[in-house]
Formats: structure tokens, C-alpha cells, sequence
């Protein structure tokens, strides 16, 4: 049995090298060539199928993964691409239990679907490890193009529009590009430094450029992008996080998830990131179950995530729901916090038990106590401030269908827009649709 560090309070090293290297490997592991072919073979290649309306970027499923039974994945990888240029990322996080997959006729019929997404990684990662970049530039139109953040939407844009002939300039705050494929999601669910060979791939279709530290509102700004570029498309995601509005917040130990997945994501050592032996995680969507399992897979010995209403209501899918109580961690609902307990030091996690009554949420009178030494806040993510030339809505910068803005001549997509689910596949389909209509939009066809 592994031995975990038993020292209270937050501390690194709880657990061997070794055993952390295996608590992280691949969440999915990479079929082989028959595996692969044996998968494919399952698919009924339906008419109209389901799966494909499912997708948020319509990748033709059962053609791709014909190509695979046909031995074929190459051009499997090139249906997909042609559709999600991040392909190969959202075969490892996309949340395919309920989208293509839940609705696979082979799922309806057997409860055993199709498993698509790594029939999309086996295609995607047999391309990739080409040399060849699989899709050329058209001719230069001679149109400059700014984009707002190297994440999944910023990235699908800068690449179509590269594909299309014009040239993109990528402006992203931090210093290194990917967005939440790098930053916010599960180390468990993106090994060997996946992101950054997918962007550095990616970029291998000439015509893009990315400068660095460079954040919306302090290096550049929006009158100096539509001023020096023929458009603008923003894609930098959720800059600012949610606080719990309450004393107690400012302890040691008591932090946002997103910083500690952000950090685990960079650790070149994940035994030297200090975690607590009683860890509580306050949120119900896929942050809050990424900072619970990693702290659970970190050495953390009681790690329980709180959220406010009944389990149903979660937003993180089942399967991540099941994930997570497979790794020990416990899963308390229709509870909210009510304080945070510790003098100087968090000692604890005060929960007032809540019900819904005539549709909306009452907190009730009765109260429980976690004991806690690390508590992370995972309640939502919230735009920075907006130039007054967009429009907001819903706290999110309001777009049309063709993701244009209020804004002349600048588009946005992914989570920072208004519109579909804050998925890395609806980013995508996004950044995709919006570079299609900016490319339009500057050819003078619309």
C-alpha cells in the first residue's frame, strides 16, 4: 500500500514519486492498431446518425471511423480535423458519455456504446505523429486578422482563417498558449505535455503568429486591435473567479481550484505541490471534480466535495461524478457554506443543509462542520472587465449566431461569449464558425 504523509495541515510529498506517477497516468489509455480496428468494427455507420447530431462540431463519426476499419486512420484524422482542428484534445476531455456516446444506437440497444472518443485519438494521434501538416494555406489575401487568446476558440479561428489565406496575429495573456487544455483540466487527462505538441502542430500550418504576455485592457486594447487589424476575434475565456462573500476567505489554505489544477498542470515535480490531509472543495461542475480528484490522487486522505443542491443538479457529468467517487472522494449535496472556521490557520468548513422548496433554493437552519486544512473554491468563473464597445449579457460578452459582437468588425467565442455549453468542443465549433464569417465578412460576401 502506498504510505501517505500523516503531518495535518497542507504539505508536499504525501505520496512516493512512484505512485504519484501512476495515481497520474493516462485516464484513457491509447488503443493499439487492433483494438482500434476491433472498436470500429462495433459501429452500425448509421444513416443520419445520432452521434454526429450530437456533436457540437458535427464531425462526421461514422465516416471516420469507417476510415479506421478501413485501415485508413490518416484520413479518419483528416474528417475530424476538418471539422475540430483540436481534435485530438477533445478526444481526451470532451464529455462523450453525453454527447455522441450517450446517444449511440449501440449505447440504446446494449448500454455499451461505441467508444468514439478514443476512436478519435487513436485516428488524431496516428496523423500527428506524422511530419506533415494535413491541410496547406490558400493564396495571401492580404488581410490581417488579430485574435484574443491562444485557447481552444482563439486557436480554431487563428487556424481557419490561416487556412484561408489571411494572416493571424494571437495575442495571449499568459505566457504560454493553450488556454484550459493547458491551464484547467485534470493532469490525468492530458499526459505527455499533450496541449503544447497539439498548438505546436496546430501552428505548423504557417500564417500565425502568437506574442505572448499580452492581456486585453493593459498591453493591448480593443480601439488599438480594430484600428491596426482588418478584425478581431476575442477568445481569452473566464479571467476572474467567483468568491464566496464571506469572512473568512483571506485564511491560508483557502484558494480557488482553478489556481491549484493551473499549478498542478505546471509542477515539473507533482510530489513537490503541497495539499492537505482533510481537503473540502465547494462547487458541482467539472473544476470542482478536477481539484478533488487530483488532491485525493495527491496524498490528500479525506477530500470531499460540497455543493449546493441535490446531485442531479450537478454540472459535471455522471461519469465525472463516478470518477471521482471511484478515487475516494466523498460527494455531499444540498449543502451550502455558511462559514469558514480557524483562527489565522483554516481548521474547518461550517455547511448549512439546503432544500428546494416551490422551485427555489432555502437555506435551512441546520448546520454541519467539515473538518478541513485546504479548501478550494470552485463556483464559476466570471469575465474581467470589458471595453464599453460590447455588449454583455448574462455576464458574457452577447454575440449573434455567426458570433459577432456589438462591436464593429470584432467576433468572440468560447466561454467568454454568450451561446453554447462552456465545453472545449463548442469552443472550438465557435472559433471555427466565427473565423468562416470574418473570412466572409473581409472577401466582401457578406
Amino acid at each position: 500500500m502506498p504510505q501517505t504523509n500523516r503531518e495535518n495541515g497542507v504539505s508536499p510529498g504525501r505520496l512516493a514519486p512512484a505512485d504519484v506517477q501512476a495515481n497520474f497516468s493516462d485516464l484513457h489509455p491509447e488503443y493499439d492498431p487492433h483494438e482500434a480496428l476491433v472498436a470500429a468494427d462495433r459501429c452500425y455507420f448509421c444513416h443520419d446518425a445520432p452521434c454526429m447530431t450530437a456533436c457540437p462540431t458535427s464531425i462526421d463519426i461514422p465516416l471516420f471511423i469507417r476510415q479506421i476499419a478501413t485501415g485508413t486512420p490518416e484520413a479518419a484524422a483528416k474528417t475530424i480535423l476538418n471539422q475540430n482542428i483540436l481534435g485530438g484534445m477533445c478526444a481526451r476531455v470532451c464529455p462523450t458519455e453525453t454527447l455522441c456516446e450517450e446517444v449511440c444506437v449501440r449505447e440504446t440497444a446494449e448500454g455499451k456504446p461505441v467508444e468514439i472518443g478514443r476512436l478519435q485519438r487513436f485516428a488524431t494521434d496516428t496523423l500527428m505523429a506524422k511530419a506533415a501538416h494535413p491541410f496547406e494555406r490558400a493564396d495571401g489575401t492580404g488581410k490581417q486578422v488579430a485574435v484574443v487568446g491562444a485557447g481552444p476558440a482563439g486557436l480554431a479561428c487563428a487556424h481557419r482563417l490561416a487556412m484561408l489565406g489571411h494572416d493571424v496575429v494571437v495575442f495571449e495573456a499568459r505566457a504560454k498558449g493553450g488556454g484550459l487544455n493547458e491551464f484547467g483540466i485534470a493532469a490525468y487527462k492530458s499526459t505527455n505535455d499533450f496541449a503544447q505538441r497539439e498548438l505546436d502542430w496546430l501552428l505548423a500550418i504557417g500564417g500565425i503568429e502568437i506574442r505572448y504576455d499580452q492581456p486585453l485592457g493593459k498591453s493591448i486594447t480593443l480601439d488599438g486591435l480594430q484600428s491596426d487589424f482588418d478584425a478581431v476575434f476575442l477568445g481569452m475565456g473566464l479571467s476572474a473567479v467567483n468568491g464566496l462573500r464571506m469572512d473568512g476567505e483571506d485564511k491560508d489554505n483557502v484558494s480557488d481550484a482553478v489556481d491549484f489544477i493551473a499549478e498542478l498542470r505546471q509542477a515539473g515535480d507533482m510530489t513537490t505541490l503541497p495539499v492537505g490531509r482533510r481537503v473540502v472543495v465547494i462547487g458541482g461542475g467539472m473544476t470542482a471534480i478536477d481539484a478533488g480528484v487530483q488532491a485525493k490522487l495527491l496524498g490528500a486522505e479525506d477530500v470531499t466535495i460540497v455543493y449546493r443542491r441535490g446531485q442531479e443538479a450537478m454540472a459535471a457529468s455522471e461519469f465525472e461524478q463516478d470518477l471521482a467517487q471511484q478515487k475516494g472522494v466523498t460527494l455531499v449535496c444540498n449543502a451550502t457554506p455558511v462559514g469558514i472556521e480557524g483562527n489565522g490557520s483554516l481548521t474547518g468548513v461550517t455547511f448549512a443543509y439546503t432544500e428546494t422548496q416551490d422551485g427555489k433554493l432555502v437555506t435551512l437552519d441546520e448546520t454541519f462542520t467539515l473538518p478541513a486544512d485546504q479548501l478550494f473554491k470552485a463556483i464559476g468563473q466570471k469575465l474581467g472587465d470589458m471595453p464599453e464597445a460590447l455588449t454583455l449579457e448574462s455576464g458574457k460578452i452577447k454575440v449573434d449566431d455567426v458570433q459577432k459582437t456589438s462591436a464593429n468588425n470584432v467576433w468572440a467565442g468560447g466561454d467568454c461569449a454568450t451561446g453554447g455549453d462552456d465545453l472545449t468542443v463548442t469552443a472550438v465549433a465557435e472559433g471555427r464558425d466565427a473565423a468562416m464569417d470574418i473570412h466572409a465578412s473581409l472577401m466582401g460576401a457578406s
